[in-house]
């Protein structure tokens, strides 16, 4: 990973750093996810396309990824 920096408007950071507390991921996480919903496709990897495309807000779903793709049994 390669690391950057940005500079932001206050306003923004603190609208960031909102959005990312109510997520429950860092800021970085926020940006990063924020700019590959931007970014085209690596088009040598097709499945990246769907990469990302749920997202739970909870960061245990991959422990419990039947109930997320299939519903929770009653």
């Amino acid at each position: 990973m390669i690391r950057t920096q940005i500079s932001l408007p206050d306003s923004d950071y603190r609208a960031a750093k909102r959005e990312a507390a109510r997520l429950g991921i860092s800021l970085a996480a926020l940006l990063r996810r924020s700019l590959r919903a931007i970014l085209p496709a690596d088009d040598s990897k097709p499945w990246m396309r769907y990469a990302g495309l749920i997202d739970t807000g909870d960061p245990n779903a991959s422990k419990t990824i039947d109930d997320v793709v299939y519903g929770q049994e009653d």
